[in-house]
């Protein structure tokens, strides 16, 4: 029990370590502190505090028969994000590698919103194979696609490799997002010229790009690291959506595409890891921490708000945090570095995927 006890308490004070990191040396300045603690509303009207239902009330008048994409919907982010849009009346498309969990995600959105659309297929974003099988029998649908939402996340605490040989996290979230979107843009970009609605792509990053350096983002060194530190790992993938964003961007305005792409990061989501341990000190630590964390619903509001809000039509190319847009990193804003990463991820691709017209 005593063992328990310090493992807990020492848990938890990394843990407030960590969201002291994000949450307050990411931040510009103290001011931009304590907006976020008071949950103070920026120029969207919203801010830290705001629901993902709160900022889609406005969504009232969406142009009907819209459908989305969400990744990693089967839990978190992914599934309050899938329920609130699905709510907002968005027939959602959820891939899925545990369809057992999608299905369970699918019955707890109908008990609610008893007419929402939900389609389910099986995806593994770790596998280029298992995408275009996904994308194949998605197009096969022929429905139309207005808003893709790349939320899954993976953090493999271990080196581990995909079944393509590329480092798991990387593999996971940049790799097959990238993929997916290039398969299915096509059908975005359709859908938007016949409709006249102007198609939305959502690439959930993490404030903790910040922490990459140049000297330690090779796209070498992602695929196949020599020394692997897990954090770093995520960092990496997360800078390199907020890159692959950026630069989709700028293809789709030369294109004159009714498309738009941004990134945003959802903030520090509470979870459950201690709520089975309980005790003065471990609730008074977790009571502390709890304050600069979001609910569920809070983390998902700034991919609603992007997603659906009337207030980002237009927008491209940009950053989002708490409903709001923010600077990224000066490594993340270099154009220099991004149009290389892009370069040598299509190059990737293409060899790896020589069926798959780019």
């Amino acid at each position: 029990m005593l063992k328990t006890s310090i493992y807990i308490f020492v848990y938890i004070f990394g843990f407030i370590a960590l969201v002291w990191r994000v949450v307050i040396r990411c931040k510009q300045n103290m001011k931009g502190t304590v907006r976020y603690l008071a949950g103070i509303a920026g120029q969207s009207g919203y801010g830290s505090k705001s629901t993902a239902e709160q900022v889609t009330q406005d969504c009232s008048s969406l142009p009907p028969h819209l459908t989305a994409i969400v990744t990693g919907a089967t839990s978190g982010i992914g599934a309050e994000t899938a329920r609130v849009l699905a709510k907002r009346g968005v027939r959602i498309v959820i891939p899925a590698r545990d369809l057992r969990k999608a299905g369970q995600v699918k019955e707890n959105i109908q008990r609610e919103t008893p007419n929402a659309e939900i389609l389910i297929l099986e995806i593994d974003l770790s596998s280029f194979a298992s995408i275009r099988k996904f994308c194949s029998e998605f197009l096969s649908l022929d429905i139309p696609l207005n808003i893709l939402i790349n939320n899954a996340g993976k953090f493999s605490h271990k080196l581990e490799f995909s079944e393509d040989k590329f480092e798991m996290t990387f593999a996971t979230n940049y790799l097959g997002h990238f993929l997916l979107t290039e398969l299915v843009l096509e059908k975005m970009i359709e859908t938007a010229k016949q409709t006249g609605v102007e198609g939305r792509i959502v690439n959930v990053s993490s404030v903790i790009h910040g922490w990459v350096k140049k000297d330690h983002f090779s796209f070498n060194g992602m695929l196949q690291p020599k020394y692997y530190n897990a954090t770093r790992a995520y960092a990496q993938s997360k800078l390199a959506n907020i890159m692959h964003a950026n630069q989709l961007a700028k293809q789709l305005k030369a294109m004159n595409a009714n498309v738009t792409i941004n990134a945003v990061h959802p903030g520090i989501v509470k979870t459950g890891i201690i709520r089975d341990h309980k005790g003065v000190i471990t609730d008074s630590i977790f009571f502390i921490a709890s304050k600069f964390l979001k609910t569920t619903s809070q983390g998902a509001s700034t991919t609603c708000y992007v997603a659906l809000s009337p207030k980002t039509k237009g927008v491209t190319g940009r950053y989002f945090a708490d409903c709001n847009e923010i600077r990224c990193s000066s490594l993340a804003n270099d154009d220099s570095e991004a149009q290389k990463l892009w370069k040598q991820t299509r190059a990737l691709i293409h060899k790896r995927c020589l069926r798959v017209q780019l």
